[in-house]
């Protein structure tokens, strides 16, 4: 049986005359989480909106368990059960944390008014969304405005949303920045907890001790190309790696 859920093969990007990716290769497993780190401006989050739809490469191939995906639209990978993150947290400000769930969860009616409406009034459908908050720990934050949530329960929502699209594989965009060091730890136990029920996580991750903590295996991307693979040991002990963050010294000191 292969074990390969997402492969990613000879992958480019072009902006005009700027190159963001250039023939990255990898792959996800089955029941891993695998962290896709580099500094700023590496090509990390343009590599997401491409597994997620919202870029087509230039060139290069994507293969959702073996289907070709590159150039599906967001909503056709989502309803593939690809599911993701946003750096920046835009729930719906005004309506509950409760609501924001049952909207995620509507994605696969919204294609007809009626069906819509009838899915936002379904007595199954609420249970569904508080069963989602109930794993995200933000049951009791229900019936509260979105738009009143601390920071930490705002990544939990996001979380709480991609969940809501019943993901196999799902990508978390800076999911700790600007968290607080007990929230860390408690969303990093959520994600394990996600990946124990079979969904493959792909994550960026600013904060190298979370990331090496949390990945099975990582891929670093450098100026758009992949600098290196391999697990969190190699990786942090990787002479290209230490001096595409730091020009010289440990890797396990960039937070």
């Amino acid at each position: 049986m292969n074990d390969v859920l997402v492969s990613v093969k000879n992958l480019s990007i072009n902006f005009g005359g700027l190159k963001a990716l250039d023939d990255v290769s990898f792959d996800i497993h089955h029941g891993e989480i695998l962290g896709l780190l580099g500094p700023n401006g590496a090509g990390k989050t343009t590599c997401f909106n491409m597994i997620s739809g919202v870029y087509e490469p230039t060139s290069g191939e994507i293969y959702l368990d073996g289907k070709r995906t590159d150039g599906f639209s967001p909503h056709k990978m989502a309803s593939l059960g690809v599911g993701r993150t946003f750096q920046v947290v835009k729930p719906f400000n005004g309506l509950t944390v409760e609501e924001n769930i049952i909207v995620a969860l509507g994605m696969p009616h919204y294609n007809r008014f009626f069906n819509s409406w009838r899915f936002w009034k379904s007595d199954k459908n609420r249970k569904a969304a508080q069963k989602i908050l109930d794993t995200v720990g933000l049951l009791k934050e229900a019936d509260t405005k979105a738009g009143l949530l601390p920071l930490g329960n705002l990544r939990k929502l996001e979380i709480a949303r991609a969940l809501a699209l019943q993901p196999r594989l799902l990508l978390l965009d800076e999911s700790f920045s600007g968290l607080r060091h007990e929230e860390i730890q408690i969303i990093e136990d959520l994600i394990r907890s996600i990946r124990d029920t079979g969904v493959c996580i792909l994550l960026i991750e600013h904060n190298m001790r979370v990331a090496m903590g949390l990945s099975s295996r990582i891929v670093v991307l450098n100026h758009g190309r992949k600098l290196a693979e391999g697990t969190p040991e190699e990786v942090s002990s990787n002479p290209e790696v230490i001096e595409a963050y730091l020009g010289k010294g440990d890797i396990s000191h960039v937070a």
